[in-house]
């Protein structure tokens, strides 16, 4: 990772509700101001990702799709997400053979997102279940679903909807302010322990 660092101070040309100028299209993003014309973590120092020497990046996003970036891992989660927890339901709902399936399954346990638990002694038997990591996947889900009604799909095949009775849109926001979280509205800095449990 670039060990490059940029500070944040205010600038005159900065527009008065607070934010950063928005960054060019292949610039990197820039954060929303506390009001005081210095950007979210003032004095902190913020990563310039478009301007980092090549190389492969070390990421938490590349590690999540070692576990999940494979179609049939995804979708048999989608299944243990909608109450699917027998081998033979998982395959015929995904479409998996038998054989990538039972290795799917295999690598998303060992990786902490499902379990196994017997409900047959004889002959042994397994049902599979979603982890406290994999129930987490759930917002990712309904939103690679959301997107795929939008650009990948003529015709959703099923909406889902919250118990108000209204089809639901993923949206992003920020936890601690409530403001919607857009590409211009981030930046990336060094990684802190303190800032992960806040």
């Amino acid at each position: 990772m670039d060990t490059r660092t940029e500070s944040a101070p205010a600038r005159a040309d900065e527009p008065a509700d607070g934010r950063t100028k928005a960054p060019s299209a292949d610039g990197p993003a820039t954060a929303r101001t506390d009001g005081s014309g210095h950007g979210a973590g003032a004095g902190r120092a913020m990563v310039d990702m478009a301007g980092a020497p090549l190389g492969v990046r070390p990421c938490s996003m590349a590690a999540a799709l070692d576990v999940l970036g494979e179609r049939w891992s995804l979708l048999a989660v989608r299944e243990m997400a909608y109450g699917v927890h027998r081998f033979a339901r998982i395959a015929a709902f995904t479409g998996a053979s038998r054989d990538i399936l039972a290795d799917r399954l295999r690598k998303l346990e060992a990786a902490g997102v499902v379990e196994r638990r017997r409900y047959s002694e004889h002959p042994p038997r397994y049902e599979y279940h979603l982890t406290a990591a994999g129930r987490e996947l759930f917002p990712v889900m309904v939103s690679l679903l959301r997107w795929g009604d939008r650009w990948a799909v003529d015709t959703p095949a099923v909406d889902v909807r919250h118990t108000c009775g209204r089809v639901v849109d993923a949206e992003l926001r920020c936890a601690h302010c409530g403001e919607p979280v857009t590409r211009e509205s981030l930046a990336l800095s060094p990684h802190r322990d303190e800032d992960a449990r806040a």
